[in-house]
Order: C-alpha cells, then structure tokens, then sequence
C-alpha cells in the first residue's frame, strides 16, 4: 500500500473508530491490572475476560493480594477462561515478579516484562503502549488477518507483520492504529466472512477490490 492509500486509510479509520481506549477493563491507577487482564485474554474474548477481572480484582485489590493468593482461589474465580490453570499460575508467579524485582511497578522494557510468567511480545506491546504510550502494535489474529488483506503485510509471522506495520504506520498515528485495526477486525473484516460490500476501507483494500471482481 502506498503512502498516500495509507494515510486515506488513517483518515477513514479515524472516522469509523474515533474511540481508541483499551478493550480491558482495568483502573488506571493500577496499571498491574492491565497486565493480569492481558494475560487472560489468551484464547479468551476480552468480553470474558472483563467479567472476570471485576471479580479478580474485586477480591484480590492489590498486587500483594494477588502475588500472596491462594492459588485455588484465583482457579475459582478465572474458571471460565481458557487455560485457567496455567493462567492462574501465571497471575501468582508475574504478581510475585512485580514486586520482587520491580518493586511493583511495572517495567518500560520489553525484555523484562517478556520475561515474566505468561508474557509474550503481544501482552507486552499491550502494556507497553497503554501504560506508557510508547508507539508499538500488538499483532492479534485480528491485526494479522486485517493487515494482511489490506496489503500492509505479506508475512504470517507476528513479529514479522509487527515490524512491517511499524515501518507502514507513522508513529504519531500507532496507537490509535493498534485499537483501530483490532476493532475492524472483529466489527467487518471478520474471519469467517470479511463484510467488503459494507467496509468503507475496500476502496484500498486487495482483498476487498478481488471479493468485488467475483461478483
């Protein structure tokens, strides 16, 4: 996609998703929240997701609440998600991470938070980008799959559609990007049937011009 498609493309996704908050709920007075939230929302909606840290959070209000849980009782109350038993452990063990070896705050640096428990690059960019505004994507199934049929990306790889991203998208406008990609993903270039006729993006898009093409 050239630079001018991308910046036409910016401008639509402006209007179309001017609401580019984080999709987690969480209290921005504790950011550590966000982090226990996107480490559930592996394999899990982020609707469920939201259910279940009201709860989590309800029971365990601070970091040193969660990091000195009872393992069961954090099972308990994250049942309905996926992997609950390894995510369970993952809470506990990041919790206890925080505060040991960042007194509790959560470090601006990529390294070390994807060397806590249950953090991978995504939850990291996550993290990093809605608690420190610093310019990063998290490339989700959404990201790639709306990426890749716009043309932004020719690769599968994550970290790969990562950097092609960075390359594409100025920086000042990432952030909103980050949000704004995800949500076009879930709402109209969707999995299992991309809506082309009703997406206002298919003017500029590969993969919507050929849908239209086979008609």
């Amino acid at each position: 996609m050239t630079k001018a498609k991308i910046t036409q493309m910016l401008s639509i996704m402006d209007n179309l998703y001017p609401d580019t908050r984080c999709f987690l709920d969480y209290d921005e007075e504790k950011p550590w929240q966000l982090l226990m939230a996107t480490i559930l929302s592996a394999q899990c909606t982020d609707v469920r997701v939201n259910i279940i840290t009201a709860q989590l959070f309800l029971a365990f209000p601070t970091i040193e609440a969660l990091a000195t849980a009872d393992i069961s009782k954090i099972e308990e109350i994250i049942k309905t998600c996926g992997l609950y038993r390894a995510k369970a452990g993952y809470l506990k063990d990041t919790a206890t991470a925080l505060l040991s070896e960042h007194s509790g705050v959560i470090p601006k640096n990529i390294d070390a938070l994807t060397k806590m428990p249950g953090v991978g690059r995504k939850t990291a960019n996550v993290v990093l980008a809605h608690i420190y505004g610093v310019p990063c994507i998290a490339v989700d199934t959404h990201v790639a799959r709306v990426a890749f049929r716009l043309g932004l990306t020719k690769n599968d790889s994550p970290i790969k559609i990562e950097n092609d991203l960075m390359k594409a998208i100025p920086k000042t406008h990432i952030l909103k990007f980050s949000t704004q990609i995800i949500a076009h993903g879930r709402a109209v270039c969707t999995a299992r049937s991309a809506k082309c006729a009703d997406c206002t993006l298919s003017i500029l898009c590969k993969h919507g011009n050929t849908e239209k093409k086979g008609r």
